[in-house]
């Protein structure tokens, strides 16, 4: 049986949030997860990429590394990984197989979710990899993810208003979801975040004497190099709710490193990593700064501010999925040298999206846009996203609707000229659909 057609049989069951049912599939499958040293990182954005950064320096440092993250790009062995290298179909599907025949008629019918997950935990435990980085993939307190009692470090790259249907309405509610990936007695790495999530996970560490470590965001050096300076730490004892009080300054070496990663949001990104490791290194793991350094180096993240070639046009493409994440981008695009004459954006976007606040960081006065449905998923219309678009950006000099990407496409690329940009963001799954159909090469 084909991974889609076995994973597609848990899809009904939906998204469900909640610890019982992993907990118990799990067990049925001897715990595997226990067998797992840990880092659980988990944030609105971000998460990904600090992944990717802190399996590569891992890997480069001798250590066998699984790696959970999702969603997946183009094939669901994408998101079980072995140092860096997906998971091989025929395993996934055996390895389904056995978590398939582990559930119970009496137990809670696991979700799509928490199928490939203890999948991951299974595969993992089997390799015996001396650590597994996974990520959150969705909240934190009740992910499905959430299973491990001592986590090596638990990470929070960032907080915003992000699947705020299921998570709460606002940031204070958002961030005591994410926090509740720290543990009792754990260590912590949490990224810059508002003030208002930044009590809520301060409050949340000291109340279970979760030792935090706030990074400093890397010195930008140019020409793709940046330059990480150390972190501020804080022992988390008082009852205040401001981090700074009571802290301990603990400054590193320079660490200067190769960035590959676009955006300057990547600066923020690789002091979360490099912070991680460092907290590994106090724990008596053997990474050198030149693991760190090649590791960093040698990350990839496909789909996040990607330059591709497609029918011989160089176009960008960006899973921009949400506010954060646009900004993001708008200001990676704002910051080309030389600058684009004119951006011509295609995008699509799932319905529960915040279409509005994604066009206001995105769009500026005379940008053209193409809008089209995301396939195979709860897609927003393009005819209702292209009226709110309008609204809220009355100034674009066009506004188009198309049945597809490829159309699209073909469409922003005829009509952009050698200094114009083309932009194909607002949804993973679409930039997934665009891959897997597309003939791409590398520019």
């Amino acid at each position: 049986m084909a991974i889609d057609a076995i994973l597609q049989a848990f899809s009904h069951f939906g998204v469900r949030l909640g610890l019982e049912s992993i907990q118990q599939l799990l067990k049925n499958l001897g715990d595997p997860h226990d067998q797992v040293p840990v880092i659980h990182v988990a944030g609105s954005n971000g998460k990904g990429s600090v992944c990717a950064y802190l399996s590569t320096i891992l890997t480069e440092a001798g250590y066998t590394v699984g790696r959970y993250t999702s969603p997946h790009l183009i094939d669901w062995t994408e998101r079980i990984c072995l140092n860096n290298q997906a998971i091989a179909p025929e395993t996934l599907e055996s390895i389904l197989q056995e978590v398939i025949v582990a559930i119970q008629p009496d137990d809670l019918p696991p979700t799509q979710f928490e199928v490939i997950t203890a999948a991951a935990w299974l595969y993992f435990a089997q390799q015996e990899v001396d650590v597994a980085v996974v990520e959150v993939g969705l909240g934190g307190r009740l992910d499905a993810t959430n299973v491990c009692d001592y986590p090596l470090v638990s990470v929070i790259t960032s907080i915003s208003r992000e699947h705020w249907q299921r998570l709460g309405s606002t940031l204070a509610a958002i961030a005591w979801e994410k926090a509740g990936i720290l543990k009792p007695g754990g260590s912590a790495v949490i990224g810059q975040v508002p003030q208002e999530a930044a009590s809520v996970i301060h409050r949340r560490a000291s109340e279970l004497g979760c030792v935090a470590t706030y990074p400093q965001i890397a010195r930008d050096l140019g020409n793709g190099w940046a330059e990480y300076r150390g972190v501020e730490e804080y022992e988390l004892e008082s009852d205040s709710e401001d981090p700074e009080e009571g802290s301990i300054a603990h400054l590193l070496k320079t660490i200067r490193y190769p960035l590959p990663l676009q955006g300057a949001i990547q600066l923020h990104n690789s002091a979360l990593a490099i912070a991680t490791i460092q907290l590994l290194r106090e724990q008596g793991w053997q990474i050198s700064d030149d693991a760190i350094a090649q590791g960093i180096a040698k990350t990839h993240w496909a789909g996040r501010l990607q330059w591709l070639t497609w029918q011989d046009h160089k176009i960008l493409i960006d899973g921009a999925h949400n506010p954060a994440s646009a900004k993001v981008l708008r200001e990676f695009v704002d910051t080309l040298n030389p600058a684009p004459s004119h951006i011509h954006w295609v995008m699509g976007m799932l319905s529960t999206k915040d279409h509005g606040d994604v066009f206001q960081e995105l769009l500026r006065s005379h940008d053209s846009l193409y809008l089209v449905p995301v396939p195979d998923h709860s897609t927003a219309e393009p005819a209702e996203l292209a009226v709110l678009a309008k609204n809220i950006c009355p100034d674009l000099a066009q506004c188009h609707t198309f049945s597809n990407v490829v159309e699209a496409l073909e469409t922003a690329t005829a009509q952009a000229s050698d200094q114009d940009l083309v932009v194909l963001c607002g949804s993973l799954y679409l930039l997934g659909h665009f891959l897997k159909t597309a003939n791409l090469v590398q520019p």
